[in-house]
């Protein structure tokens, strides 16, 4: 006999099918704030107080550890990349990774050292090459 229920879960189960359950990928975390971080000759150190996190909150991350939701927040918001980008499914194949140019546009807009026209200078020569390797790809 089918049970009449209230409960959240159980209605959002009936109407939306399975919850995909995301995880963070810390080491993908780790690397993009390590390129920016490189990029803009900092010490970790000096990122975590520009970020506004504890040093400590770094060195778990390099372990492999997963920050706070705040923590997460102020790094991914420092980074200028969606939270998003940093999480994977566990019930899905790998994700079709996501424009280039979308994904490094907002770091280059960020520069202090490229103002706009230079930026978009360089957005169109990474679009012109990635357009060549796939091309190159698909021979």
């Amino acid at each position: 006999m089918w049970r009449m229920s209230n409960d959240a879960s159980d209605v959002k189960q009936r109407v939306m099918g399975p919850v995909a359950r995301d995880r963070l990928d810390t080491d993908a975390l780790y690397a993009a704030l390590d390129a920016q971080r490189a990029a803009r000759k900092l010490s970790w150190r000096q990122l975590a107080k520009e970020v506004g996190v504890s040093p400590s909150t770094m060195t778990r991350l390099a372990n492999g550890q997963r920050p706070d939701v705040d923590a997460f927040a102020a790094l991914v918001r420092w980074l200028g990349q969606s939270a998003d980008t940093f999480l994977v499914g566990d019930d899905q194949g790998p994700r079709e990774e996501p424009d280039l140019v979308a994904q490094l546009a907002p770091l280059l807009r960020a520069r202090r050292d490229l103002n706009e026209e230079d930026a978009k200078y360089l957005e169109d020569l990474i679009s012109v090459a990635v357009r060549r390797f796939k091309a190159e790809r698909a021979e």
